[in-house]
């Protein structure tokens, strides 16, 4: 089907059970980026989504056997973002996503994945941290699927988010489908504020309200950036994005 006749998703749809289906129609179809990485090579990429209108990315990734593919993402866009990423891994393949997103006002945030562990001995490691102030909404659903046959694949997702006001709503779903044995699958989910104890030590300690917030913030969006070949470009967008939040 020509992309361009593809039908606009509805609320039917599990991926897009939470979008602003107004804003994406202004950009749809998005646009898919395809990534393969061949086999016994690593490659990395990180993206930033802070534009200034609605945003909707999917990228396509396919790791051969042995192949290794690191991906950062920070999606802070000013109404509508969407991050879409499909992952096939090969034997032995080993796949890194660390992603961030930051939103305030009304603005609706999503990143959604999709990771099938094709064959055996493959790695998948998923680390999401959302931070969501006003009345903005950020969304993670994330599905790993096990192949039959993957056996000894390791996969993980880490997916939590902070609000900074009961006004805000996040969205989380990290899903597992195993078709094989000896395999070690896990994840996690965590929504809440933050630690008003830890708050109260760092101002013990002289640091103002503000400062003291902020650094706790910084270090929980850090989680998703550590080890990246862009980390202080990605700590640096996001520490910008997170002051017009505070």
């Amino acid at each position: 089907m020509n992309a361009a006749a593809l039908p606009l998703p509805t609320r039917k749809d599990e991926g897009y059970r939470y979008a602003d289906l107004a804003a994406l129609e202004t950009v749809w179809p998005a646009a898919v980026q395809v990534v393969r990485v061949p086999a016994g090579e690593s490659a990395a990429l990180s993206l930033i989504a802070d534009g200034n209108g609605p945003e909707a990315r999917e990228i396509a990734v396919t790791l051969e056997d042995g192949a290794t593919f690191d991906l950062r993402l920070l999606n802070a866009g000013a109404a509508y973002g969407r991050i879409g990423v499909t992952v096939t891994l090969g034997k032995g393949a080993d796949f890194t996503l660390g992603a961030a997103q930051l939103g305030g006002g009304a603005q609706t945030l999503e990143v959604v994945t999709e990771v099938t562990h094709a064959h055996p001995d493959a790695q998948s490691r998923q680390i999401v941290r959302s931070v969501l102030g006003g009345h903005a909404t950020g969304t993670y659903l994330g599905r790993v699927a096990v192949a039959r046959g993957a056996i000894g694949t390791d996969a993980e997702q880490s997916v939590r988010a902070m609000l900074l006001d009961r006004t805000a709503t996040a969205n989380a779903r990290p899903e597992l489908e195993i078709f094989a044995d000896d395999v070690k699958c896990a994840h996690g989910c965590a929504v809440g504020e933050l630690d008003a104890q830890g708050l109260f030590y760092l101002q013990s300690r002289g640091l103002p309200p503000a400062d003291a917030k902020k650094l706790m913030l910084q270090a929980f969006i850090a989680e998703a950036f550590v080890g990246a070949a862009d980390e202080d470009a990605l700590t640096q967008a996001a520490l910008k994005a997170l002051e017009g939040l505070l």
